[in-house]
């Protein structure tokens, strides 16, 4: 992002990006509480906990890597939560997220046996290149998806995936990817493509954009 304060703190339409991913959270019916996986240390975290939040705030120590977070938050959760309750792990760098989006989520997995996330079909030409950026194949697009978040699973389902995954050293890019090594098939959820996250510099002017279209419609 080219700046010293994380993505999740920049400022967005006049709140943070975490801000906004907060307030999709904490407004939608079916969300009954929330948990934080952050740095004990961080300043910009400490200062926006002493806001009134709506629902249950839970922290949890963030980890080394995002497995290692989410794993962590899960165990948090579970002191308050039953082991079959459903879960939506979301990156806290994705502000554009829709209601509309969360109710085909949980609508289309409540009675699922595993669970799954939203995502979108890759629609651009897909190329494999070299440590040079030499082109050594083209990839088949059909039935390629680009994978967002929420992703939704149950709690005991997930925390024992990821468990077992880290203690084996398996490469966890997100939850799916535990679930799948666990030998189970998650459903893909078609969602908006607005659903970005924030990676670049430019991304925050397209996700004011895109909350400003929200709002409109």
């Amino acid at each position: 992002m080219g700046t010293s304060t994380p993505k999740q703190y920049l400022k967005l339409a006049n709140k943070t990006v975490i801000e906004h991913t907060l307030q999709c959270l904490e407004s939608h019916p079916a969300i009954h509480g929330i948990v934080i996986a952050t740095s004990r240390e961080d300043p910009h975290w400490n200062q926006l906990r002493r806001q009134n939040r709506q629902k249950i705030l839970l922290e949890a120590n963030g980890g080394k890597e995002r497995c290692d977070s989410v794993l962590n938050a899960l165990e948090r959760l579970a002191v308050y939560a039953h082991p079959r309750d459903w879960v939506l792990v979301h990156d806290a760098a994705r502000p554009c997220l829709r209601h509309e989006d969360i109710d085909r989520l949980i609508a289309r997995l409540s009675g699922h046996p595993v669970g799954g996330l939203l995502g979108i079909p890759v629609a651009d030409t897909v190329k494999r290149v070299d440590s040079e950026t030499n082109i050594t194949d083209t990839i088949d697009r059909s039935g390629l998806w680009r994978a967002l978040t929420p992703q939704m699973f149950r709690l005991n389902d997930l925390t024992r995936a990821l468990r077992l995954a880290t203690s084996q050293n398996q490469p966890i890019t997100d939850e799916a990817s535990a679930i799948e090594w666990l030998g189970l098939t998650p459903l893909l959820i078609e969602g908006h493509a607005d659903n970005i996250k924030i990676t670049h510099p430019q991304d925050l002017s397209l996700a004011e954009l895109y909350l400003k279209e929200q709002k409109e419609t």
